[in-house]
């Protein structure tokens, strides 16, 4: 591989909270039509964290979920980020159920079942509302699935879940990232993370490259491959894309 992709861009986070992976995976899908970037948690902990991590500029919130309730998650979200906009869903339609959610701080409801186009519609209000419908080009965060790096704290989460790294550990995944499903060479990789091209470098990013695998990977759908003869890729999901 020759030469280095353009700039990063940024797009508009939001953070989808739901335990129903089948929904959760179409609401993603549509948030993803829209021009926005998903980041889906299954439970209320995995929210929180996420959150922190990746900044979202709007938040889909299930009303139920199988450790925090919607509204216990809404309130914490709403102490840490006081002007995030908040898109409540809930399978319960009455009245009092509305009122509590946004007496407790949601900006818009809707009840389930609903339109996937309504949920972006809604979305696309809050956002526009909040002025940040068109997010600027932001290289702090970097996102690859489940994957969150934010380089201004210098933290990395998978799944909503923190992941300790060395300051080599953080910029050669850095590097990966700004690179997404690239071919990286060893000597790429030596001349960018370490600027040298020392005799044993090669050794070097092999060694690094099993502990990111060994932190990142371990009990997980694998994003770091080895593509023989040529260096290393990092690629989302289990089918490789």
């Amino acid at each position: 591989m020759t030469g280095t992709p353009g700039p990063r861009t940024g797009r508009v986070r939001v953070l989808i909270v739901d335990d129903e992976p089948g929904l959760t995976e179409l609401l993603a899908v549509a948030v993803t039509e829209a021009g926005w970037r998903p980041y889906p948690a299954a439970d209320g902990h995995s929210a929180l964290r996420l959150a922190r991590g990746c900044a979202p500029h709007a938040v889909v919130l299930d009303g139920m979920l199988p450790d925090l309730d919607g509204i216990q998650v809404l309130r914490r979200l709403r102490h840490e980020m006081p002007r995030l906009p908040v898109l409540m869903l809930t399978a319960r339609d009455a009245l009092e159920h509305r009122i509590h959610g946004l007496d407790s701080g949601a900006d818009d409801y809707v009840t389930k079942p609903f339109s996937l186009e309504e949920v972006v519609l809604r979305l696309r209000g809050l956002l526009r509302r909040a002025g940040t419908e068109q997010a600027p080009a932001d290289d702090r965060v970097r996102v690859l699935g489940d994957l969150v790096l934010t380089e201004e704290t210098r933290e990395v989460y998978r799944a909503g879940t923190p992941v300790r790294l060395t300051a080599k550990e953080f910029d050669l995944l850095g590097l990966l990232l700004d690179h997404p499903r690239q071919v990286l060479s060893k000597t790429q990789i030596l001349g960018h993370v370490w600027s040298s091209s020392f005799d044993g470098g090669g050794n070097l990013v092999e060694v690094y490259i099993s502990n990111l695998r060994r932190k990142i990977d371990k009990g997980r759908a694998p994003m770091i491959h080895t593509v023989r003869g040529l260096g290393y890729v990092i690629r989302a999901g289990e089918d490789g894309r």
